[in-house]
């Protein structure tokens, strides 16, 4: 995640403070300083850092939390919750027009993933209910619109365009009309970037702003621009004023200081945040909770709605019955991997649990290249084998690892974890009886 370097330097700082039963003034001086250096090299505007150190001090000095009883523990908190007043206090969600059709305007420098978050916000509204038209008006950049439109296929989502020689005043106008007609109540203009800020280009905005009057104005920003992105909103929020931010590649392995200064800089919420390249890797975005994940306190919520999203409650009702009875098969652990791969990259998944920290994670592998074989495998036994894996003697495993182009090793390897992960199972269902025997030597098959 972008935040991994802050995250794994907060974390080992609170880490140090948390356990003390006794915090003196010099203990949160040292604290601040520390923090506050983090902060600095991931990137972070100085002038918020600088505000950001002296709210904590301010708060942490304090008498009722040097004489209580969990001195350390209240530093902590007090650190989480100032996480969260500087990215925005809570979710800002888009405000939808009382008369449809809402018109969302995109806007943001050439390469800031404009085109490719127009296409998966509309993918998330859509979700929510919405019946969203994509607009092309960006006439510029050779290859733009197919661009868009090849995003509007793969989505199922209608994409309006004049071609590259028409205004995109007159186009946007037009999509309007075109929206109205069509019954669309919900409108995302994808509209022209520049390498760099210049009058003309702010020009042009505001003259589709005018023309269009969109409810929102959204600006698409590169996380891993580092301090520029700051720069960036600040200067399109002076110029063309905006309603929200989106930031993307917020997946990136970089220092991330952007998303914590934009919001304070320019005074506009983070609204939603590119997670991934694809067209489904687009979340709200919920201060309280990255702050909880910066700080290795985990992130139940979103670990459970995107579990809601991937898995059937039918298949997990049945799934749990069959493994308190041990009879999970193979087909079922299939259908099981299907499940979790649709909720994203493991080790994102694996960061929002509680107490899952930076130092944690690197000792947990997770091998995705080695999920596909585990896959290829299952898939090239019979379903016989894979409702009795009892029955595939040396001929079978044989067949499986020719047809699966993997070895007899590999398929052994799996029989072995298989059954290993099914005596787990039976032993976490009777976890009363097992209590406090642990997880031994368990292996996850990949």
């Amino acid at each position: 995640m972008v935040f991994e370097g802050l995250s794994a330097k907060l974390q080992e700082t609170m880490k140090k403070i948390r356990g003390q039963g006794r915090v003196t003034e010099k203990d949160v001086k040292e604290m601040m300083r520390e923090i506050k250096l983090a902060l600095l090299e991931a990137d972070v505007n100085f002038k918020v850092v600088k505000d950001f150190i002296n709210k904590v001090s301010e708060r942490a000095v304090g008498q009722d939390v040097l004489e209580s009883l969990t001195p350390g523990q209240q530093v902590v908190k007090i650190v989480n919750e100032e996480l969260i007043e500087l990215m925005g206090k809570t979710q800002s969600k888009i405000t939808f027009a009382p008369n449809p059709p809402t018109v969302l305007m995109m806007v943001g420098l050439q390469g800031s993933g404009k085109t490719t978050t127009s296409g998966k916000l509309a993918n998330l509204l859509r979700k929510q209910g919405k019946n969203p038209l994509l607009v092309a008006c960006d006439v510029y950049r050779p290859a733009a619109i197919k661009q868009l439109q090849v995003v509007g296929d793969q989505l199922n989502v209608p994409v309006f365009s004049m071609g590259d020689k028409v205004n995109p005043v007159d186009i946007a106008k037009a999509a309007l009309e075109h929206a109205r007609a069509k019954l669309h109540d919900l409108v995302i203009i994808d509209t022209a970037g520049r390498l760099h800020i210049n009058e003309e280009l702010m020009e042009e905005l505001s003259r589709i702003k005018s023309a269009v009057k969109p409810h929102e104005i959204l600006l698409v920003v590169d996380s891993m621009t580092g301090q520029d992105a700051v720069n960036v909103a600040e200067s399109f929020n002076e110029k063309l004023g905006i309603d929200g931010i989106i930031l993307t590649k917020l997946d990136g392995d970089t220092r991330g200081g952007a998303a914590l200064s934009v919001r304070t800089v320019t005074g506009k919420p983070i609204k939603y945040v590119g997670m991934g390249e694809k067209l489904s890797d687009l979340e709200p975005f919920f201060p309280d909770r990255m702050a909880s994940r910066i700080l290795g306190m985990g992130d139940v919520l979103s670990l459970i709605e995107k579990a809601q999203e991937s898995f059937d409650e039918k298949k997990a009702m049945e799934l749990e019955k069959k493994m308190r009875s041990q009879q999970f098969t193979l087909e079922d652990f299939l259908d099981q991997m299907q499940q979790v791969k649709k909720m994203g990259p493991l080790n994102q998944v694996l960061g929002m649990i509680p107490g899952m920290n930076n130092k944690a994670l690197k000792n947990v592998e997770v091998d995705e290249k080695k999920m596909v074989h585990v896959e290829a495998i299952i898939r090239s036994m019979t379903r016989q084998e894979r409702m009795e894996p009892s029955i595939i003697n040396a001929n079978r495993k044989k067949r499986i690892a020719a047809g699966s182009g993997t070895t007899i090793q590999d398929v052994n390897r799996l029989l072995k974890e298989f059954e290993e992960m099914k005596k787990l199972f039976k032993m976490m269902s009777d976890m009363g009886r097992h209590r406090g025997k642990g997880l031994g030597k368990f292996k996850m098959p990949f």
